[in-house]
């Protein structure tokens, strides 16, 4: 199960520095790499790894060519990480075992529902009435899609995931909540990924949309009518609420959380663990969150935040009174 160095570059191109007969039997951190595995470094930073590494050969920029010539063999190209990228793909394109079957037979598929003739459904999957899943898509184990949500084409879903549940949606009534029917759908683009045990909310009456591209970590909460930006990639736990608007190419960090309603422009990027309280229209990088520290400081910090209001008026009450004097010695 071992490939040459001379198919690796054939396939994937950049240019080898060393002997194409060599076999390939694993891909490794440069720390751990033994004599018959293939490594990467994406930042010079770990050349000092890379000086001291087992691996076979390595996948270098051009920056670090001389460098890993004098260790060994290495594939010198313009962006190493995506280079490895690729070929983890081609790994698994290479040794991936044949599917048994397309459809596993405990899926569960409505008869009103489409399945595109390459698309693979998991075990214990559900796909209810009117679904519709595109050419090639994935859905893993588990994983459920609702009535009228579609699927595009080249989509992987994990295992776990709800598409098309129904939104937080209740008007009050008297002291009572009473629901208020989700009529919309989920609209999910082409070459989408979504993780594990992931929550999309069905619209209330507009759909619920995730466009092309868009990449979505475990365990994430997506809400009723948002709308996701191609390309737009969110890590584990990020909660989005109802009603946002998030634009293309943006990322949101691990624990993060946009409130309903809100916008975030094409190209804004948010911190772990930020919770987003306006409209970000300007693209950028952005952090909202109150440092760790230890228990007592924070305790001292945070009564310090509560007085910030009332600190402020007595400032602005001190400019006031000063401005006179002020005036009176110009």
């Amino acid at each position: 199960m071992a490939l040459r160095l001379s198919l690796i570059v054939d396939e994937l191109g950049g240019t080898l520095h060393g002997d194409g007969a060599q076999c390939i039997e694993g891909l490794a951190p440069l720390e751990s790499a033994g004599a018959a595995e293939l490594s990467f470094l994406s930042h010079p930073k770990y050349q000092q790894q890379l000086l001291t590494s087992q691996a076979a050969c390595v996948i270098v920029g051009p920056a670090m060519a001389e460098v890993a010539q004098a260790r060994g063999a290495c594939i010198v190209t313009d962006q190493p990480y995506l280079y490895f990228a690729r070929l983890t793909q081609l790994w698994k394109r290479k040794h991936e075992l044949p599917r048994a079957q397309r459809i596993h037979p405990s899926a569960v598929i409505d008869p009103d529902a489409f399945v595109h003739e390459t698309a693979v459904i998991g075990p214990l999957c559900v796909v209810e009435r009117g679904a519709r899943i595109g050419a090639d898509t994935v859905l893993k184990s588990r994983v459920t899609l609702g009535e009228q949500c579609s699927i595009g084409e080249r989509c992987i879903v994990h295992a776990g995931v709800v598409i098309g549940a129904d939104g937080f949606g209740f008007a009050p009534n008297q002291g009572r909540w009473e629901k208020i029917e989700q009529l919309g759908a989920v609209r999910i683009g082409n070459d989408v990924e979504i993780g594990a045990n992931t929550c999309i909310d069905r619209g209330a009456l507009q759909d619920t949309v995730l466009e092309d591209g868009v990449k979505l970590d475990n365990l994430i909460q997506i809400g009723h009518n948002v709308r996701i930006g191609a390309h737009t990639a969110m890590a584990g736990c990020v909660g989005v609420a109802g009603s946002a608007t998030i634009g293309a190419h943006c990322t949101v960090g691990g624990g993060a959380v946009v409130l309903g309603h809100l916008t975030l422009a094409d190209g804004v990027h948010i911190s772990a663990a930020s919770v987003v309280t306006r409209s970000v229209l300007k693209p950028g990088q952005y952090t909202g969150m109150f440092p760790l520290d230890d228990n007592a400081t924070w305790e001292k910090n945070a009564a310090t935040l509560k007085q910030l209001h009332s600190l402020r008026d007595r400032i602005k009450a001190l400019e006031k009174t000063l401005q006179p004097v002020r005036a009176d010695h110009s």
